[in-house]
């Protein structure tokens, strides 16, 4: 099983991509999260102290991994197929809370110089974490929806659009969802965070409702997560908050509603 997760930034996405993750852990399921993010946040979340985090070496700004996988003998010339199997276990860390993370670090754009090779890696990388490896891959993607235009996604099984109630980030939220069915995206369900009031709610609901995609989860405004955030508190201490037991939920929800079950185990 393949979950992305997507949305507007500061919509609490990282947040949400480390319960899941933890919640499919804590199931006995082998688990591996992928920060795809250009401000990777989600190793802090999974209870890494910042000094730690900082010391992660992102693919696309791993220099010997680069080299090693795409030089050649010929200057100029490098390589477009090779290995990738082995860089999980290679540069995937453990984080506290016991979810494995491998941190991707940024595409960059065409015209970019020598970045090419590290986009090389990083696409082959995607591709094959998404298509061939059996455990349950958490992808928290970058804000907004450049990801989407990448063709990187296509195999992706369940997107998850996280949206607050602003109307940016409504916008945004309608823009992926489009771009995900687009994309080949095989199911995109919206969650709602941050929700303050029913009328917030029902601006979501309305959303959803308009542009045809689920609404799997609205996650409460939760003053104990702010307070863990100004903290440092990792999410695998905040279970009895009324968001991560909402998130849970949602979780529960992915795991019933998806055919996974005897191909994910460890």
């Amino acid at each position: 099983m393949k979950i992305a997760i997507a949305g507007k930034g500061g919509c609490g996405k990282t947040f949400i991509a480390a319960v899941i993750a933890k919640w499919f852990l804590l199931k006995e399921y082998s688990v591996l999260a992928i920060d795809a993010d250009p401000a990777p946040n989600l190793a802090l979340a999974l209870g890494m102290d910042p000094g730690e985090a900082m010391q992660i070496v992102p693919v696309s700004e791993n220099e010997d991994l680069i080299r090693e996988k795409t030089e050649t003998d010929f200057p100029g010339v490098y390589q477009l197929s090779f290995r990738v199997d082995d860089i999980v276990s290679r540069y995937a860390v453990i984080t506290p809370s016991g979810v494995p993370i491998l941190i991707m670090g940024t595409i960059h754009e065409a015209g970019s110089g020598c970045m090419c090779q590290a986009n090389t890696v990083v696409r082959n990388l995607l591709s094959h974490l998404i298509s061939e490896r059996d455990e349950v891959v958490i992808l928290d993607m970058e804000a907004g929806v450049e990801h989407l235009g990448r063709g990187t996604l296509s195999r992706v099984d369940l997107m998850l659009v996280v949206t607050d109630a602003n109307s940016r980030a409504l916008h945004i939220t309608e823009k992926i969802v489009r771009l995900a069915a687009n994309s080949g995206i095989k199911r995109s369900d919206i969650v709602g965070n941050k929700i303050k009031s029913p009328e917030e709610e029902r601006k979501i609901r309305a959303l959803a409702e308009l542009i045809k995609v689920p609404v799997v989860g609205i996650i409460p405004y939760d003053f104990d997560i702010e307070a863990a955030g100004i903290a440092d508190s990792p999410v695998y201490n905040l279970h009895e908050t009324r968001a991560v037991k909402e998130i849970s939920e949602i979780a529960e929800k992915i795991h019933k509603i998806t055919d996974f079950n005897q191909n994910s185990r460890d």
